[in-house]
């Protein structure tokens, strides 16, 4: 019988001997390339923390101890061990979640999925153990790629500010250029530096030689600079230990032993403690340790003997973008690319293999980024930030003060917008353009198709005096949409056969095609719609107005936030030029999603040509209703021929 599955939670774990755990590590390993290969999902992380977590899981009580994991795509191991082994519906719409799902287990306490937050919650956790009174342990997981982060950097100076404060925090370093220092030596250090007796003898050695005359000071500041130099050289610990937070490592990351024991040291000490441990991202899959891009971080559905993928598709958008970007960068010298930590997920990978001293990764740094690119314009080039969309929320403050307040031309390009389904609530790219509509100064773009992306694009980073944005959808892009015409600076995707159409229908980015389905639908009811895609949906288009005035009711659908989107914008257009058309608006609720394909959530939120189609329907007949009304009252009032002028008077 595998031991997988007599793991029905981690005390489970306690009765293994250590040639079990080490056979149990290998059937989770083969146990995640068999699931995740069906499903999709980050199969690296998992594959490289397998060891980490069950020796967390023996060290630690959870869930009276707190584990949190930063990012938490590293978190499937962790649900394996607490009692979740089906992964059928791994990421899809009733199964698990692919991040810490409050809803699915005690053990997931942070369902944080962006990146290096997790030391701020520990933080507070531990903070609130100690107001409670409360010997809880707190454990916070984070990558060192995290670590570039810096929330990160700011909560670990407010940890080390209190020293009996218990608090472990693991650092995950998969770095594959990092080679391990371990060994007896620095384990025995480790030791040394996690136990009372040896703090206490260095406080008492400085306090004798303090008050030793004329060379105690100098002698403490001698041999204290000689510790430091011989630490620093076995193991980088310095910028740590700097900060006041102790030190343990580096571990071997798959040595459950050496894990187990400085765990176990570190929940010993009853302070803050860093616990360093090495890991090998995509371990135990040979596929995934030949990717040199990320060890496959995350997969479609793949073959798991090959790891090849079971089906390809057809050009996606962020391609579409990274293709024009190479043809920009051969036409504009000052052309250069922003990255946080994501090169080749945001379609930046051909361009800097092309311009490699034109692209600056800038870590999981997205505030920093923002700044820097405002100083890379003023410096006299265009920068263009490529950043998926939900990740360009933690930047407002900088793109607000830095790059809007200061006319800087930058140029964001948001991958993954809109609604993108299976990683869960925080990855939609749902807020971009509510939040955007308050820059001052800043167009934003919604392409439609591919040629869109690329002309867009190329209108962005012609604007040098104001940031611009161009927002695109997640996975393949579809055919592309023709425009029938062009009123001011909106393409028309439809015209209907009358001068005096029913429906204003605003189509936004990549919804387009179901925009024009939802036309279809309404001409089937006798109602005459005309199309049209904004192109850019920030500023609002000085024809909307008038253009809507020759309509009897104007529709917005977005793939984005009702609350202050698009829809919202163009309805405060209207009143500000005096034009009194109803409107509706059609997008997200403004609710957190479950995770679930695309087209399930859609179809969960009412955003499909049919129900659009049905609502704007009603809308029709309550506009007729009241001219019937109408024509009553002036049948009550006057003679017939003056009625049917009443009610002609009152379509117009």
């Amino acid at each position: 019988m595998p031991l997988l599955t007599r793991i029905r939670g981690p005390r489970d774990l306690d009765r293994l001997s250590l040639e079990e755990l080490n056979q149990l590590a290998e059937e989770v390993r083969s146990f995640l390339v068999e699931a995740v290969s069906k499903t999709g999902g980050h199969l690296g992380p998992n594959l490289g923390v397998v060891e980490l977590t069950i020796a967390l899981h023996r060290v630690f009580d959870s869930p009276r101890d707190k584990v949190l994991w930063d990012t938490g795509h590293q978190s499937y191991v962790h649900k394996l061990l607490t009692g979740r082994q089906d992964f059928s519906k791994l990421k899809m719409k009733g199964g698990l979640s692919g991040y810490p799902s409050q809803a699915e287990s005690e053990h997931d306490v942070i369902e944080n999925s962006h990146a290096s937050t997790v030391l701020g919650w520990a933080d507070g956790i531990a903070k609130a153990n100690q107001i409670m009174d409360r010997d809880d342990h707190v454990v916070a997981v984070i990558g060192d790629g995290a670590l570039t982060g810096g929330m990160a950097w700011e909560a670990l100076n407010n940890i080390a500010d209190a020293k009996d404060r218990p608090l472990v925090i693991v650092v995950n370093d998969n770095e594959r250029s990092y080679a391990p220092t371990i060994g007896g030596l620095a384990n025995h250090l480790a030791t040394l530096r996690t136990t009372d007796g040896y703090e206490r003898f260095l406080a008492r050695t400085k306090e004798v030689l303090e008050r030793t005359p004329v060379v105690g000071q100098t002698l403490y500041d001698t041999l204290h600079g000689a510790k430091k130099g011989l630490k620093d050289f076995i193991a980088p610990q310095g910028m740590f230990e700097d900060l006041g937070l102790k030190y343990v490592g580096p571990i071997d990351g798959h040595d459950l032993e050496a894990l187990e024991s400085a765990l176990a040291k570190a929940k010993r000490f009853g302070g803050p403690v860093i616990v360093h441990c090495l890991t090998e991202k995509g371990r135990g899959y040979q596929p995934a340790l030949q990717d040199e891009a990320d060890r496959f971080h995350a997969v479609g559905k793949i073959h798991p003997d090959t790891g090849l993928p079971i089906k390809t598709s057809g050009a996606d958008w962020t391609s579409v973008f990274g293709d024009e970007m190479v043809e920009l960068g051969k036409e504009r010298e000052d052309i250069v690319a922003i990255t946080a930590a994501m090169l080749q997920p945001v379609g930046l990978e051909k361009f800097a293999k092309r311009f490699p001293d034109r692209v600056y990764d800038v870590g999981i740094a997205e505030q920093h980024g923002a700044v820097s690119a405002a100083g890379l314009a003023t410096g006299g080039v265009h920068p263009v930030f490529a950043v998926y969309a939900t990740f360009l929320n933690r930047a407002f403050d900088q793109v607000l003060m830095d790059v809007a307040l200061h006319k800087c031309g930058v140029t964001f390009v948001l991958d993954r917008a809109g609604v993108t389904g299976t990683d869960g609530a925080s990855h939609n790219g749902m807020w971009d353009m509510s939040i955007l509509q308050v820059v001052p100064g800043l167009r934003l773009a919604a392409p439609r198709d591919a040629d869109q992306v690329r002309a867009q694009l190329r209108e962005a980073v012609a604007v040098d005096d104001a940031p611009t944005v161009v927002r695109f959808s997640k996975g393949a892009v579809g055919p592309a949409v023709p425009a029938v015409g062009r009123v001011g600076g909106m393409d028309v995707l439809r015209e209907p056969a009358t001068d005096r159409p029913d429906v204003l229908l605003v189509s936004v980015g990549a919804l387009a095609p179901m925009c024009l389905e939802i036309a279809g639908l309404l001409d089937k009811q006798g109602i005459s719609a005309t199309v049209v895609d904004p192109r850019w949906v920030k500023p609002v288009d000085e024809a909307m107005a008038p253009l809507a005035e020759r309509h009897r009711v104007v529709v917005t659908v977005e793939d984005n936030s009702r609350v202050g989107g698009v829809g919202s914008a163009i309805a405060q257009a209207l009143r500000d030029a005096g034009v009194d058309v109803p409107l509706r608006d059609f997008g997200i609720p403004p609710r957190f999603l479950d995770h679930a394909t695309r087209a399930e959530i859609l179809a969960e939120i009412g955003l499909t040509a049919p129900d659009i189609a049905r609502q704007v329907t009603g809308l029709v007949a309550k506009l007729d209703g009241r001219y019937e009304r109408a024509a009553v009252d002036a049948v009550d009032s006057v003679d017939a021929v003056d009625a049917v002028d009443s009610v002609e008077s009152v379509r117009d």
